[in-house]
């Protein structure tokens, strides 16, 4: 009996487990699932559990919602102005709209989806270069680079195409990963770069010539200004002493020895002034003034 009762209860169980495999299917966090019936889209559905009619009537298609990512070929393109230029582009892109995505690609084939995102990124890449000149990618002054614009314009443009065909895909990043120049452009960019290099060079040679100029300018302009005051000064100087000196003109015009002998005992004192060793002959005025004979002494 007891072993009826268990026999009973196993077929009950794996009648269950056949039940729920048959009715209920679980869908992962990363993944959203579609469910068709008798062939025909019905419905999507988002992560968790969920009920459905056995197959042939229903079937469900499981779709990875997570970023997919990968880059192009390195191909050539013309520029603006006809230099040919190698890119290789990355994108990241995932799906919005699995009831639009679905339809579009057979299964809901992310691999399909790529094929097709690959040759839309071709030709929106090679129409958005094509309206950029080569300095716009290549270029000595990086604040005339114009990667980012560029990349936004390739990214729209992708985009628009996408949302035009209902495919329910975006384009979640987007970016120029390498640049490549062919042999026969590649000498021709590298002497324009090193003639606009020149041209930066001696435009900041002018410059630095120009504020040199304009320094010295002003230090001449400085010098000549104290010079000038300093030959004021001196003038104002020398006309105060003459006016002394005029003064006293009268005594030694009426005693011109003892204006000689003044004048004799300040040469003698600038020359000692420095501490200096003297050879000198006694016979030689000021240095007279040693000797015992003074012939050219003013009288009292």
């Amino acid at each position: 009996m007891k072993r009826n009762v268990l026999i009973i209860l196993s077929g009950i169980l794996v009648a269950a487990i056949v039940a729920l495999m048959l009715f209920v299917f679980q869908v992962r966090q990363s993944e959203i699932a579609v469910v068709t019936t008798f062939g025909k889209l019905t419905r999507a559905v988002g992560p968790g559990p969920h009920l459905k009619w056995p197959w042939p009537v229903e079937k469900v298609y499981k779709i990875d919602e997570r970023v997919q990512n990968f880059e192009d070929k390195f191909t050539e393109d013309l520029t603006g102005d006809n230099n040919n230029l190698l890119t290789t582009v990355y994108v990241g892109w995932s799906i919005t709209n699995a009831l639009e995505f679905f339809p579009k690609f057979p299964g809901g084939s992310t691999l399909a989806a790529q094929r097709m995102l690959e040759g839309i990124l071709r030709s929106s890449k090679s129409s958005i270069v094509g309206q950029h000149p080569l300095s716009d990618f290549v270029n000595p002054d990086p604040a005339e680079l114009k990667f980012d614009a560029i990349e936004s314009q390739i990214e729209g443009l992708v985009q628009s195409q996408l949302s035009s065909n209902a495919c329910g895909i975006q384009i979640d990043f987007l970016g120029i990963k390498k640049l490549g120049l062919p042999e026969s452009v590649t000498q021709t960019v590298f002497g324009r770069m090193t003639s606009e290099r020149n041209v930066l060079s001696s435009r900041s040679e002018y410059e630095g010539q120009a504020e040199a100029e304009k320094i010295r300018s002003a230090a001449n302009r400085q010098a000549a200004e104290m010079l000038a005051d300093a030959q004021a000064t001196a003038t104002r100087i020398r006309g105060r002493g003459e006016a002394e000196a005029a003064k006293i003109l009268p005594t030694f015009q009426q005693n011109p020895e003892l204006a000689n002998f003044l004048l004799r005992i300040d040469a003698l004192d600038q020359s000692l002034r420095d501490r200096s060793t003297l050879i000198f002959d006694e016979r030689t005025p000021p240095f007279d003034l040693f000797s015992g004979s003074l012939t050219n002494s003013p009288s009292h």
